[in-house]
């Protein structure tokens, strides 16, 4: 079997309103979709994301000028693929849009390979557990009001959710204690809650806050302190009892060994195409094990969840339903709220083709 083409397409997916967060507004994301085609029809799907439109004509340009490192590539041999990126990849560097153009290839490859051996990613990998805890994701946003807060949170646990995430990041902390405080008292003691600041704060407010919130029992205080401060997150993370969760805007493997070396956060949570795709990805994953860290995700949730159930140190999913109108389908719940590995073959997602085409970015 050899990969023949690469085919592209761009879709926009607005949010109606908008999404407030602490760092911007979201109006919508932009995905380039990858699909690799070979001589014996099968084919292999694979994507990557941007905000409010941001670059994407790059992005795709990105993706497309790696097209020849695939044509004529046995997909049983997709390994080879990184390995020979990172010397095409050598003059413009292994982090930005460098590496964004990898990962569309890259998780292709892999829904390619399940694919033709007839197997989901996690049992191609070799699964360490046929669901993994989840946390909803979309929704508990900083533009929601306090009622709106806690009928959201109330939403999540309809759907079966038994953890979720609200972001801070409000002028004055007690508002953002406020707004926690509302969340769990509507979720109660046993649900999972996890607060967010998106690397809005400086160490000493970082320190401050994360304090205040340890009456809450949270889960975990994700992103307090710019991601490149791995010096100010080892701080914030030893001055409170509440786990630290940070990782997903670093770049690679590499990036990840140094948070590990920081002692920088006590969650780990790579980005997928941050990593550059799952080749990547499964290199953090050990790295985690090996220094006995908890290992999270970080939006594609599709993609992500058959990674994390291959990872003996699997902590928690994030759901994100952005994806979903591309899919068609969504991630399914079991009774406690895991996510559950299906047996459908490579990502065990594909796109809807119908959605793509009313989805097409019109620009």
């Amino acid at each position: 079997m050899k990969i023949v083409r690469l085919r592209t397409d761009v879709v926009h997916l607005p949010f109606t309103p908008p999404i407030v967060a602490a760092i911007f507004a979201l109006h919508s994301i932009d995905c380039v979709l990858a699909t690799l085609e070979t001589d014996q029809g099968v084919t292999g799907e694979g994507l990557i994301l941007t905000v409010n439109g941001r670059r994407l004509s790059v992005l795709h340009e990105m993706v497309r000028s790696l097209e020849p490192l695939v044509l004529g590539l046995d997909p049983r041999r997709g390994g080879s693929l990184t390995a020979r990126a990172w010397k095409d990849l050598n003059f413009i560097g292994y982090e930005g849009v460098s590496i964004l153009g990898l990962a569309a290839l890259d998780t292709a490859l892999w829904d390619l390979r399940g694919k033709a051996a007839g197997l989901n990613v996690a049992h191609l990998l070799g699964a360490a557990h046929d669901r993994v805890r989840t946390y909803a994701s979309g929704g508990l946003w900083l533009g929601s009001t306090i009622e709106e807060l806690q009928q959201e949170a109330a939403g999540f646990l309809a759907q079966g959710f038994r953890a979720m995430k609200i972001r801070l990041g409000k002028p004055d902390p007690a508002e953002d204690i406020a707004r926690v405080r509302a969340v769990r008292q509507a979720i109660g003691p046993e649900v999972a809650l996890m607060a967010d600041a998106n690397q809005q704060l400086f160490v000493p407010q970082a320190i401050r806050l994360g304090r205040m919130l340890e009456a809450f029992d949270l889960t975990w205080f994700e992103e307090p302190v710019i991601c490149h401060d791995h010096a100010g997150e080892a701080a914030v993370a030893a001055a409170l009892d509440t786990p630290l969760a940070s990782g997903e805007t670093v770049w690679t493997h590499r990036g990840v060994k140094r948070m590990l070396d920081a002692h920088a956060a006590d969650v780990i949570m790579p980005d997928l195409q941050r990593m550059g795709g799952a080749t990547e990805f499964l290199k953090p994953g050990h790295l985690c094990e090996a220094a006995n860290v908890p290992l999270s995700t970080h939006l594609f949730t599709e993609m992500s969840l058959p990674l994390l159930a291959s990872a003996a140190n699997a902590h928690y999913l994030e759901h994100m339903p952005w994806l979903e109108p591309i899919y068609g389908q969504a991630v399914r719940l079991d009774e406690h709220g895991m996510a559950l590995v299906c047996d459908a073959p490579g990502w065990g997602f594909s796109f809807d083709q119908e959605a793509v085409r009313r989805l097409r970015h019109k620009g």
